[in-house]
C-alpha cells in the first residue's frame, strides 16, 4: 500500500492511529520512502522521547541491509546553548546514541545549531541557515510537539517568520524536560533552534505526537487559530504537512470521525496517482 499521498495538493493531513507503536512504524515508512527515492536526501531531525522509537526502527532497517544513510545529510532542530558535544545531555550526544552511532551516516554530514558562550548567537544562527541552503534545503523535516505547542524550541510568542536563533525556554518546557536531568545536574535555560520560517521551508513536514499530555497542543495546532501562542499552528500554512498521532493525542479533537474518513478517501487518490515524488 502506498505510504504517501502528499503530491495531490491537499490540506494538512491528520492521520490517527491506535498506538504510539503504529505512529513510529508509519513514520519509519515515510522516512524510508524518502531515502529510497532520494538516497542523498536532507533530513531535518528532532530529539525528545517521541522520535526514539522511530530511530530504533530506522537502525533496525539499516542492520538488516534494507536502508543506507551513506549519502544522507541531517540538520537537527535545536541544541542547548553553551553545551559541550560530549555532554550526555547535549542533543549531539542524544543523536549519536539513538541514531548516528548505529548507521552508516558520515559524521561530517550531521549538523546541529551549536553556540558556545564565546560565539555570537546571531552569527551562529545565520551560519546554520546558510548551511541548510548550501545543501539544497530540507527534504523532510521530522517534528515533535511540546505540551505548550512548541516545535523545535520555538516557544509560545515565537515569531512565525523566525529563523535559527537563541531562545529562552519557558518554565513549562524546563519542567517537562527536568525528568531528563539528575538531581543537582545543571539544566540549560536557553537553546539554539531552527525558526518557524525555517521549518516551513522544508519540502515535507512529518509531526509525531503521542499521549494524552499532547492532546491539548494537538487540538490547538490542527483546529485552533493560527497564532504565535501555539507555534505548531504555523503548520496549517504548509501544503505538505502530515500529523501522525495516536488516539490519546487525538482525544481532544472533535473532528476525529472526519479525519479517519478523509484518510481513507485520500488513500484512494494515492492508489490512482502513485507515491510522493522526491526531486
Amino acid at each position: 500500500m502506498p505510504v504517501f499521498y502528499l503530491d495531490i495538493g491537499i490540506d494538512m493531513q491528520v492521520i490517527i492511529l491506535d498506538t504510539p507503536e503504529q505512529v513510529a512504524e508509519k513514520s519509519a515508512q515515510w522516512v524510508t520512502e524518502v531515502i529510497k527515492q532520494k538516497p542523498a536526501a536532507v533530513l531535518g531531525l528532532a530529539t525528545g522521547s517521541t522520535p526514539i522509537s522511530l530511530y530504533e526502527l530506522l537502525v533496525e532497517q539499516y542492520r538488516h541491509g534494507d536502508l543506507s544513510f551513506a549519502d544522507i545529510t541531517t540538520f537537527n532542530l535545536d541544541e542547548y546553548h553553551n553545551i559541550a558535544a560530549d555532554n550526555p545531555q547535549s542533543y549531539r550526544s542524544f543523536m549519536q546514541k539513538q541514531l548516528f552511532d548505529h548507521v552508516d551516516i558520515a559524521p561530517s554530514r550531521t549538523y546541529l545549531p551549536t553556540c558556545s558562550s564565546e560565539q555570537n548567537p546571531r552569527l551562529q544562527g545565520e551560519a546554520y541557515e546558510q548551511k541548510i541552503k548550501d545543501k539544497g534545503g530540507i527534504d523532510l523535516q521530522i517534528l515533535g510537539i511540546g505540551a505548550n505547542g512548541h516545535i523545535g524550541f520555538n516557544e509560545p510568542t515565537s515569531s512565525l517568520s523566525s529563523r535559527t536563533r537563541i531562545k529562552t525556554l519557558t518554565k513549562q518546557t524546563l519542567t517537562d524536560n527536568s525528568r531528563l536531568f539528575g538531581q543537582g545536574e545543571f539544566q540549560p535555560t536557553m537553546a539554539m533552534t531552527m525558526g518557524i520560517a525555517t521549518i516551513l521551508e522544508a519540502s515535507y513536514v512529518l509531526l509525531m505526537a503521542t499521549g494524552e499530555n499532547k492532546a491539548s497542543a494537538v487540538k490547538q495546532m490542527v483546529t485552533g487559530p493560527l497564532n504565535a501562542m501555539c507555534p505548531a499552528s504555523a503548520l496549517q500554512l504548509h501544503q505538505h504537512a502530515v500529523i501522525l498521532i495516536d488516539k490519546a493525542a487525538a482525544s481532544e479533537l472533535t473532528e476525529q470521525d472526519y479525519f479517519l474518513w478523509a484518510d481513507k478517501e485520500q488513500q484512494k487518490v494515492t492508489d490512482s496517482h502513485g507515491l510522493l515524488t522526491m526531486c
